[in-house]
């Protein structure tokens, strides 16, 4: 069902409307509302008798709005789709696809395959062939054929970083159909302008039945077109289709490596259709800038690629004239100055000694060196220049008076001149000032107009020789040089025969003059494009390629070598797509739009055939089945108020009844939402610890408040920690230290308490918490430290053993007795005959058992897990335990003996099994009595 401006998924479900009126009729009943009466039996038995109960008609306004609700349901069950797929073909000729698959169109590239693969079935449907063309292709082939061929080439189709090329795929299409009607021809266009006129001309010519012009959103398509490296920063220019809502997109500079070193952004006004930025970086970062990219990139035309020409050099100039700071325009270093400004980093020296000039202005590693009419350098800077140059620097000269009149054999000029200079045009010459001729194919200024009104009335002359027009870029009309070079190792020099001041020659004074050594500072680097021997140009392989997505790749399928003329670098086509064309040591890089390029929409009003405008696939279609099951959930919501409220039980809740009622409302509704996912908010902070701790075993002692006691403990159960993950498959987590008085003590199976007089005293409702861990279960290890106990009947002197003794007096403590020689303490892992720690000689007190004297071993199993609440010491134990994190002792032990430490971290480890297994190898001793019993 397309009639409408939308369609039914499942239109069958659609004949449940029919039952409308039934659903009418029984919602029109419903139960009578209940009536409260008084309690006086006799009345309430005279109502019932007198009363017929007999249904009750509903409401109309109730009755509308479950009509209402029941008509919501079946419709979303039909699931309408809004703004389909207008699928109309005609019949009476194949199908014409003209696809854009040019850089614009990778965005939404896998839309427009969709909506010509829906206009490939509707051909197919109506048995009809089809044409498809792409205008970003090399080659094509428009000859129509079947539905299944029309799949196969879409699938194979992949959008390109090129310009479309309407004219070209549509004369392809023309020449294809010749002398067979056109039915419909279907236009996935991109949306922007490209010979617009042209294209309305060959659309109309084929004479189509039914022209469908399918455009997808290309109102947030920013494109890259140039990048200026100015004195204050990389100002970035970018282009998109006009609008009257300003617009900022996001930029970022990136290195060789990928890696983003700057970002900005690029504004545009509001209708304006170009807009700049500019990426503000320091001198020699910015020439560190491999390309400039969109934020999210998603085409080609949101990379601009850079390369040795985009970089910024460092000039250095010289001169050899006294008049510079007393009458600038006629200094020589003025136009210089005035005509690179723009495009290069100038410094100069400090000091007007040669001597000393020089070795400055190198030290600041310039890409160029100028010299304006400096005739020789002194010996002990002219070594320099040369290495300089050997190592890939420019060194450009410009004639003078001081350079005529040097002596010859000077290395650091490109020809032999002539000792003098050549007058043109004075009073005693019979010559006239000198046009320049063409450039030479092979020079760097080869593309640049012939400047006509410029002459030269001055010059020096080189000596004729056998290589003089190989080494020739610029000459007068009458062939005697103007610019003349030479390489020198990985540098070059370069010579202007006439001076940098109008005294000679108007050049300095032109434009031509600036453009001219710009060409010249972007040869001054490595990378640059030189010559090929004999005067061509150098053919450069492509080395990087930009896909439509806009990512470097480095297959580079059927682009051609680039081949350059001068410094000129052509717009990419199907010959040269963008990218970077050299090597690694140098490249020239091919960008997808022209500098000046301004994006604007297509046009296709002119059109004179029938012709609808759709949009892609997907671009404006949206289901309304959720609203319709949302509408209808609501509505069923509010029925059962109504019925609640009608019913009289909302009326009859009072206080808590009320409450509860509204609370099963509200979950009623929560039902028709999604749930919420659990957040770490909702977990309490006291929570939170006590669940780190839950995922393994960990060792916990009792934070004294005194630091170097506490750190010992720490790194004493750290050490023990470590010696039981390595000797043992116990693998506990770190340890943890426990405020007695707050934290939670039930998840630790034994707690290591150092006494230590000088601490404070835990409080009595401390004391108390620990009173209940004992009794629930757990262990304390009371540690003294200083080798004494207060048991047994000894007397000590002993502060620690003291503050053991006051803390003890709160605690409800069993009998104790020294760990005897057959408890299981002693063989639970190791077989130990005492528990050494730091030092020797306390015994270990633990809970007194009980004797039988039944029992010939004397020790019968216990109630429970038989592990005593408390274990007393004064061997020091986190004191032998205690590592750093290189694994070494902090304490020695008392003798010194690394055996002793040994047998305390056995110890450690008897102690951890026996509180985690308890007294199961005490069972042994039963198993004469069981097997006897079993045996009876």
């Amino acid at each position: 069902m397309n009639f409408l401006p939308f369609v039914f998924t499942n239109p069958l479900v659609l004949a449940g409307l029919i039952a409308l009126p039934a659903i009418w009729w029984l919602l029109r009943m419903t139960p009578p509302r209940p009536v409260t009466e008084a309690f006086p039996p006799l009345r309430i038995l005279a109502s019932v008798i007198r009363r017929e109960e007999t249904p009750s008609k509903s409401p109309w306004w109730l009755t509308l709005l479950r009509m209402l609700m029941a008509a919501a349901l079946i419709v979303a069950l039909a699931d309408p789709v809004v703004n389909p797929r207008a699928n109309s073909l005609s019949s009476d000729g194949p199908l014409a696809l003209v696809i854009d698959n040019g850089w614009a169109t990778a965005g939404d590239w896998t839309r427009r395959v969709e909506t010509a693969e829906a206009l490939v079935s509707d051909a197919e449907a109506r048995d009809v062939p089809v044409s498809i063309v792409f205008t970003a292709e090399r080659e094509q082939n428009a000859v129509p054929g079947t539905a299944a061929e029309a799949r196969t080439r879409l699938a194979a189709a992949r959008p390109q970083p090129l310009p479309v090329d309407r004219i070209r795929a549509l004369d392809a299409l023309s020449t294809a159909l010749a002398g067979t009607r056109l039915g419909t021809l279907a236009f996935l266009t991109d949306g922007l302008a490209e010979n617009d006129a042209r294209v309305t001309s060959a659309i109309v010519a084929l004479q189509p039945a039914n022209t469908r012009i399918i455009s997808g959103n290309t109102g947030s398509l920013v494109a890259l077109t140039k990048a200026d490296n100015d004195a204050d920063g990389m100002r970035i220019t970018a282009t998109r289709l006009p609008s009257s809502e300003p617009r900022s997109v996001a930029i970022s500079a990136l290195d060789a490596r990928g890696r983003a070193i700057a970002n900005g952004t690029i504004d545009f006004a509001a209708g304006a259709a170009t807009g700049s930025g500019v990426l503000a970086a320091p001198f020699e970062l910015r020439n560190d800038f491999a390309r400039i990219t969109l934020a999210e990139p998603d085409n080609a035309g949101g990379v601009l690629l850079l390369d040795d020409g985009f970089r910024r050099r460092r000039v250095a100039l010289l001169s050899g004239e006294a008049r510079d700071q007393s009458q600038p325009l006629l200094s020589p270093l003025y136009y210089i100055n005035r005509a690179l400004q723009p495009y290069a980093d100038l410094i100069q020296p400090s000091e007007p000694d040669l001597s000393v000039a020089v070795p400055e202005l190198l030290a600041q590693k310039p890409s160029m060196l100028i010299m304006a009419d400096i005739g020789r350098l002194p010996d002990e800077t002219t070594g320099a220049v040369l290495q300089w140059l050997r190592n890939g620097g420019t060194l450009v000269r410009f004639a003078g008076p001081r350079l005529a009149a040097a002596p010859a054999g000077d290395p650091l000029v490109p020809v032999t001149l002539r000792q003098g200079e050549r007058a043109l045009g004075g009073a005693l010459s019979w010559s006239q000032p000198q046009p320049l001729a063409d450039y030479p194919a092979g020079s760097p200024f080869a593309g640049l107009r012939r400047p006509d009104a410029v002459t030269v009335n001055r010059q020096v002359l080189a000596e004729p020789t056998a290589d003089l027009a190989s080494r020739t870029w610029a000459s007068l009309a009458d062939g005697t040089p103007l610019v003349t070079t030479r390489s020198e190792g990985a540098g070059r020099i370069v010579l202007f025969h006439v001076s940098a001041e109008a005294t000679w020659s108007n050049l300095p004074i032109s434009g031509d003059f600036v453009e001219m050594l710009r060409r010249v500072v972007q040869l001054s680097r490595s990378g640059g494009v030189g010559e090929a021997g004999g005067g061509k140009p150098q053919a450069l392989p492509p080395y990087r390629l930009l896909n439509a997505e806009g990512v470097l790749v480095s297959e580079t399928g059927r682009a051609r070598p680039l081949e350059l003329a001068g410094t000129a670098v052509p717009s990419a086509d199907y010959d040269h797509p963008p990218g970077l064309y050299g090597s690694e040591e140098g490249f020239v890089a091919v960008n997808l739009l022209p500098r000046e390029t301004a994006l604007a929409p297509s046009d296709l009003s002119g059109l004179s055939v029938p012709h609808a405008a759709e949009r892609l696939i997907g671009a404006e279609s949206w289901s309304l089945k959720p609203a319709l099951l949302t509408l209808a959930m609501l509505l069923l919501l509010v029925d059962t108020l109504i019925v609640l409220f009608m019913g009289g039980a909302l009326s009859r809740l009072r206080g808590r009844r009320a409450a509860t009622a509204l609370a099963l409302v509200g979950l009623a509704a929560l039902v028709a939402l999604p749930p919420r996912a659990a957040e770490a908010s909702d977990v309490k902070p006291g929570d939170e610890q006590l669940l780190q701790v839950l995922d393994k075993t960990h060792l916990a002692y009792v934070v004294t408040g005194e630091a170097e006691v506490d750190r010992l403990s720490e790194r004493g159960l750290f050490g023990l920690t470590e010696f039981l993950t390595y000797r043992t498959t116990l693998e506990p987590g770190a340890p943890v230290g426990l405020d007695i008085a707050k934290d939670e003590l039930s998840v630790y199976s034994m707690i290591y308490w150092p006494i230590s007089a000088t601490a404070p005293m835990p409080s009595p409702q401390a004391i108390s918490r620990i009173d209940a861990y004992m009794r629930a279960g757990g262990t304390v290890l009371f540690d003294t430290r200083d080798q004494f106990s207060t048991l047994g009947g000894e007397q000590s002197t002993s502060p620690n053993s003291e503050r053991l003794q006051a803390i003890l007096a709160g605690l409800d403590i069993p009998p104790l007795e020294p760990v005897p020689a057959d408890n299981v303490l002693t063989k639970s892992f190791y077989l130990l005959s005492n528990f050494p720690g730091r030092y020797t000689g306390s015994p270990l007190w633990i809970e007194a058992q009980p004797r039988s004297d039944g029992e010939e071993t004397g020790r019968p199993a216990r109630s429970g897990d038989g592990v005593t609440p408390i274990m007393i010491t004064g061997n020091d134990l986190a004191g032998a335990w205690a590592i750093d994190d290189s694994g070494r002792p902090l304490l020695p032990t008392v003798p010194p003996d690394e055996m002793q430490r040994e047998y305390a971290y056995r110890a450690g480890v008897n102690i951890m099994m026996y509180m985690l297994t308890g007294n199961y190898k005490a069972d042994q001793v039963h198993i004469p009595a069981l097997l006897e019993r079993l045996g009876q």
